[in-house]
């Protein structure tokens, strides 16, 4: 009897898997920098290319070899990369293909480390950006030039949860002869795939849902075959943004529980922001999973659920935020996300804090906005935690 492909969550449990001689259950840790060849005729084929082998952990290693397999099967990616954390997948999937002289068009909505990328870094190597509304497809097109290499978007974007269009935006990129990226760490790959809409690069803060349990740094990157041989391979191997065997065999066994966790957080997630959507001291609710999202028409095309997230603005402005946090007593103050923990932030004055004070009127992060990442908590926990929190505001 001819069986079906294994559907995502026994992929999250098998996928890549290499068994050294020994037959180990769990996959095996090789702490190791370097290897070593029978002969000098070995390691010159291996160098050459020639023999597939390993050469020096920087490049390549057992381990991280089987979780990059593992997220490109869950991804449907052909190829994935891991790197030391989402920021050197961010910066490494865009400097391995620009030079001097080409441009990038990214979404405004972007975390504040990506924002310095995009608007600082590159163009300190001569790599201009225009930063337009990500929701705005005619903003997309206008900032279009002949010199447009690369687009960047996260979506939903961080904090505000915006949603943008990654299909219309693929064609947008397309028909112009440039590469869309998009930061899927929110959706996650379970619920959103950027792929299978037309983009041509993923990537992830492996940190946040992927680990989810706070312990170790990663990123990863996926694309084609031919666009990490052109682009990415010999980048990673030359700069060595090279992610530790160690936090890659954390990150591999984290796979095995991924779906079971996230969606646990998102159906949380869903319950938390319809009891915070009729509450008197709530200004404003944000969630991908409800109907009066700006962009529910997309949302239902893009994503299969609204997520782990949820963002809202308190009475109070700044005072209000900062009563409610420290009234909190399951819920932890942190700037992470997509962890087993639940966890509240105040984006004006972490995450974001680097902007202007016009950068965050423009984005729509008030003094008065909360990003809630939904942990695995018992629901019933974090709504009280919530209500009690909300009567110090």
């Amino acid at each position: 009897m001819t069986r079906p492909p294994l559907r995502p969550r026994s992929l999250l449990v098998h996928g890549g898997s290499e068994r050294s001689r020994f037959g180990e259950t769990s996959e095996a840790l090789f702490l190791t920098q370097g290897f070593v060849y029978p002969d000098a005729e070995a390691a010159e084929r291996r160098f050459a290319g020639e023999d597939p082998g390993f050469i020096y952990s920087r490049f390549s290693n057992p381990t991280v070899a089987m979780f990059e397999e593992r997220m490109a099967l869950l991804e449907g990616a052909e190829t994935a990369r891991a790197t030391a954390s989402g920021m050197a997948a961010v910066t490494a999937a865009m400097l391995c293909q620009l030079s001097a002289g080409d441009h990038v068009v990214a979404a405004r909505a972007l975390f504040g480390s990506c924002r310095y990328v995009v608007e600082d870094l590159l163009p300190r190597f001569g790599v201009p950006s225009t930063l337009v509304d990500g929701r705005d497809l005619d903003a997309w097109r206008a900032a279009m030039r002949p010199q447009t290499r690369v687009l960047f978007l996260e979506s939903p974007t961080n904090p505000t949860l915006e949603v943008c269009d990654i299909a219309a935006i693929a064609d947008i990129a397309h028909e112009h002869g440039a590469v869309l990226v998009v930061d899927n760490v929110f959706a996650t790959a379970l619920h959103q795939k950027p792929l299978a809409l037309g983009a041509d690069v993923v990537v992830y803060s492996a940190t946040k849902h992927i680990d989810g349990q706070g312990r170790c740094l990663g990123g990863v990157v996926l694309s084609s075959e031919k666009w990490v041989a052109d682009h990415l391979h010999t980048f990673l191997r030359q700069t060595g943004p090279s992610i530790s065997p160690f936090n890659a065999w954390v990150l591999l066994k984290s796979l095995e529980t991924f779906a079971l966790r996230v969606e646990t957080q998102a159906a949380s997630a869903a319950h938390l922001a319809d009891v915070l959507a009729g509450h008197p001291k709530v200004k404003t609710l944000l969630y991908p999973g409800r109907p009066e999202h700006p962009q529910a028409q997309i949302i239902a095309r893009q994503m299969a659920s609204g997520g782990t997230l949820v963002a809202f603005e308190t009475e109070g402005g700044k005072e209000g935020a900062f009563r409610l946090c420290k009234a909190l007593e399951l819920i932890l103050i942190s700037n992470n996300l997509g962890d087993a923990k639940s966890l509240i932030t105040h984006p004006a004055t972490t995450t974001h804090q680097r902007l202007s004070k016009e950068d965050l009127v423009e984005l729509g992060i008030s003094d008065a906005l909360l990003r809630l990442s939904v942990g695995l908590e018992d629901v019933a926990d974090l709504e009280a935690d919530l209500l009690a929190a909300l009567e110090a505001v």
